[in-house]
């Protein structure tokens, strides 16, 4: 059974920073994409960063909103993934969540963990 489990929200002033970090098991695919998801009161669940995973390397994705600010990243050794946030702005409180993409029957989602910006 997979499992994420988020940790590390809070809150925060702006230009301050957090780092979220997903525990995930379960699994022992050599090919997968693992994600950062946001989403704020009223509106749509968006992408924030995505990681994907090969046997032979892999690559990093952020959305506009967050580059240069954010950066996704993965400890194979744990088996966790993280997501550090620097230079937080108010547009940044969202619940934030941990996602895998195994195949497109399974795709799981973590719980959600709250991040909230604000002076």
């Amino acid at each position: 059974q997979v499992q994420l489990v988020e940790s590390g929200g809070g809150l925060v002033q702006p230009g301050g920073s957090l780092r979220l970090s997903c525990a995930a098991s379960g699994f022992t695919n050599n090919n997968y994409v693992m994600s950062w998801y946001r989403q704020a009161p009223g509106k749509e669940r968006e992408l924030v960063a995505a990681i994907s995973i090969s046997s032979t390397g892999g690559s990093t994705n952020y959305a506009d909103s967050v580059k240069g600010r954010f950066t996704i990243s993965r400890d194979n050794t744990k088996n966790t993934m993280y997501l550090q946030m620097n230079s937080l702005k108010l547009e940044d409180t969202a619940v934030y969540y941990c996602n895998v993409y195994l195949s497109r029957r399974l795709n799981y989602w973590g719980q959600g963990i709250q991040v909230t910006v604000s002076s």
